[in-house]
């Protein structure tokens, strides 16, 4: 199964397909005379979305006064049915949503309910409660698996050149030298679609300057994209483009037809920088990579002299689930909140998918699964993150995003100037 962009959005593991696929949804139900329903609004696909059946399933037969029911939609179309839904005042009780700054719309015009205490959003990891954290108040919980993006690397190709997995921006820079030297592809790279290559920014950004410099994109602040995190990020991508880092044709190549992660494992190339969706990608289309030990990973280098933590982590912290404020059902829905999502029957479930959901004091069922070395290393990159930034093209809205993407794969080519793209950026209006 290949993954693709739209997998990248919904957090869709390619080892889901298989998983859950002909599982039995439990014995049948007694229902209460009235039941009250709930209805929940879903894109999960494959393996995910059998779960997710399961889990209403069960929900169901231990709350006979509940009927919760799950409809699912593709991922974009469901983006423009929720926000006209939204708009006409005829919600789900439940909707699915990345969180940031498109819940924050719906929660300051009131289409969205804050979590009572009943609903205990303490236990889940801190450092992806923000994406749903406004004023003090939280408004959705996680529903799937974390998706930090990290660093993959071939290593017979490291240890065949001496190389250790960078720690520093400069170390990093030193093993593109050597790689480029070696004949060796140093980093992957799918250009095609410009998000891959927004990765760099993010990270690069965070690193120099901490939160501070998004954040202010994010609240609209004049000349934000003039910050100088933002022009040094850019230098730095530009440094890499002259050192040849990437694939000379990198630019057409398509990372959801498996292009970029292919040179990885083929060893044409030495490292890729890329979502954790990535490992399922690779366990499905070069399994012998990850069983003979060949796939090792590491957390994006530090900068030397930047402001940023260096345990920040970019990436998609989740999905989450809301309640409607136009909702009947609001008591019902935050019993289904609070007791049928992220339990242990779906915890246990999505760790069977190689899915790692931000649940707190987890760690110890991940040491006896399959694959439980890349399972605990996603559950702490995320759990020692001060921040877990969503990714920049789900945070701003639409058009400010396809701009910064368009303009960022300009910088990539050398067509346009870290200058000059703080410029266009500034242009747009958050």
């Amino acid at each position: 199964m290949k993954l693709n962009r739209r997998s990248f959005l919904t957090g869709v593991s390619a080892l889901s397909a298989l998983a859950f696929a002909d599982a039995p949804f439990g014995s049948p139900r007694a229902f209460a005379a009235n039941p009250v329903r709930v209805t929940l609004w879903e894109i999960a696909t494959g393996g995910d979305r059998a779960l997710i059946q399961q889990t209403l399933q069960r929900f169901n037969q231990s709350h006979p006064d509940i009927n919760a029911s799950v409809e699912f939609f593709e991922n974009d179309p469901y983006k423009t049915k929720l926000r006209v839904a939204m708009g006409a005042g005829q919600p789900p009780d439940v909707f699915l949503n990345w969180g940031g700054g498109i819940l924050q719309s719906y929660v300051q015009n009131g289409k969205v309910v804050a979590l009572p205490g009943s609903v205990n959003t303490a236990r889940f990891i801190a450092s992806v409660m923000p994406a749903v954290t406004f004023n003090g108040k939280v408004y959705g919980v996680p529903s799937n698996g974390m998706q930090p993006v990290l660093f993959y690397y071939n290593k017979p190709i490291f240890q065949r050149y001496g190389l250790s997995p960078p720690k520093t921006w400069s170390e990093l820079l030193s093993a593109v030298r050597t790689l480029r030297d070696k004949g060796v592809v140093p980093i992957s790279l799918a250009g095609l679609g410009n998000w891959p290559g927004l990765m760099y920014e993010e990270y690069l950004v965070n690193r120099i300057g901490g939160d501070a410099p998004f954040q202010a994109v994010l609240d609209g602040k004049a000349g934000a994209w003039s910050h100088p995190a933002f022009l040094e990020a850019n230098k730095k991508i530009v440094e890499l483009v002259d050192l040849r880092a990437f694939p000379s044709d990198f630019d057409a190549l398509n990372y959801n037809t498996g292009q970029s992660t292919q040179l990885l494992y083929t060893g044409k190339a030495a490292m890729q920088l890329m979502g954790s969706w990535d490992y399922a990608a690779i366990l499905s289309d070069a399994p012998d990579f990850i069983t003979k030990g060949e796939l090792g990973w590491f957390p994006f280098p530090m900068v030397e002299g930047g402001a940023g933590d260096p345990k920040n982590v970019a990436g998609n912290p989740c999905n989450f689930y809301s309640i409607s404020a136009r909702s009947p059902n609001q008591p019902q829905a935050e019993t289904f909140l609070a007791e049928g999502v992220l339990n242990d029957f779906e915890i246990d479930g999505f760790l069977k998918l190689g899915e790692v959901p931000p649940v707190k004091d987890i760690r110890s069922k991940l040491t006896g699964l399959e694959h439980a070395d890349w399972l605990t290393t996603i559950y702490d990159l995320a759990s020692n993150a001060p921040s877990f930034s969503l990714s920049w093209d789900q945070a701003l809205p639409p058009r400010v995003a396809q701009a910064m993407l368009t303009n960022l794969g300009l910088v990539f080519l050398k067509q346009l100037t870290p200058e000059q793209f703080a410029t266009k950026m500034n242009a747009l209006h958050v």
